[in-house]
């Protein structure tokens, strides 16, 4: 486990130079994780080291994600069971930095602005979220160049906000998806679900339930869809639903009333204090 971006670009160089075979550099991946690994991450992985010769995994709690220094603090870390898991998938580097190597001024660093779209869905009730994402992200962009960076779709927001970073700020790095991996109840995994008592993964998986049901009403046209999925999230306490919107894949803007095609659903909700996202993706008829 590498703590130092000193020590992570001597590692890199190594092991491009042991790489190197007839002149072709090794290619690299990286996954990009805040660590409090689970199996949703075991698939990313594993593609990165089908497509990749130098696979990095980063472990880095960021606390430019996160509203206060206690929330960051509060965020689960299991270094030991992290280091383990990322040896047995063949994981080549993990970059565990400390916060003052990777962001020495603090809060203060420059930053990436993910711009009116950093403030939408994700942005809205954590306006700070995508900003401090998309700088650590470019940070590691720029200290690992990797050739292809892997994400996970249950978060199709940040995945849309690394391609338009890649593409204004002329990175060249490939981005490529994973489907959300689930539960035989149809939750997405996550750190924050896996803390759910039964009785509130019982309330939580109306969550899923509503996507089906704006997936299935998309034919008859976006309000449908919307009113669909509403329906299906009627009558559960337990749910606090933050937003639900249907939007463009292509501009990540709410599709309108005339809009034909493919569309993502995307929802957001706490249950029992744990916050929930999820989306799918729907054909307007």
């Amino acid at each position: 486990m590498i703590r130092t971006t000193d020590d992570l670009r001597a590692r890199l160089a190594e092991a491009r130079d042991a790489g190197t075979v007839d002149g072709r550099t090794p290619t690299v991946a990286l996954v990009s994780t805040i660590g409090a690994l689970h199996d949703g991450h075991i698939d990313l992985v594993r593609l990165a080291r089908e497509r990749a010769d130098i696979v990095v995994v980063s472990t880095f709690v960021n606390p430019l994600r996160f509203a206060t220094r206690a929330e960051c603090d509060a965020y689960p870390r299991t270094p030991a069971e992290d280091r383990l898991l990322l040896e047995s998938l063949g994981v080549d580097i993990v970059f565990s930095p400390e916060a003052s190597d990777l962001l020495p001024t603090g809060t203060a660093t420059t930053k990436v602005s993910a711009g009116d779209l950093g403030l939408r869905y994700e942005g809205r009730a954590r306006p700070f979220y995508f900003d401090g994402l998309l700088t650590v992200e470019a940070k590691l962009f720029g200290l690992i160049r990797p050739d292809l960076a892997v994400y996970g779709e249950r978060d199709r927001q940040r995945v849309f906000l690394v391609r338009r970073m890649i593409r204004d700020l002329c990175f060249d790095v490939e981005v490529m998806t994973v489907p959300t991996v689930r539960a035989d109840n149809g939750l997405p995994i996550s750190t924050r679900i896996a803390l759910l008592e039964e009785r509130d993964l019982a309330a939580a998986k109306k969550l899923p339930d509503a996507l089906d049901a704006a997936a299935s009403n998309a034919d008859r046209g976006v309000d449908a869809c919307i009113a669909a999925a509403q329906s299906a999230l009627m009558g559960e306490p337990r749910i606090t639903l933050e937003y639900l919107s249907v939007v463009d894949p292509q501009t990540f803007l709410p599709v309108d009333e005339g809009h034909r095609g493919p569309a993502l659903a995307l929802i957001a909700a706490s249950v029992a204090g744990s916050r929930i996202i999820d989306n799918a993706e729907v054909y307007i008829g």
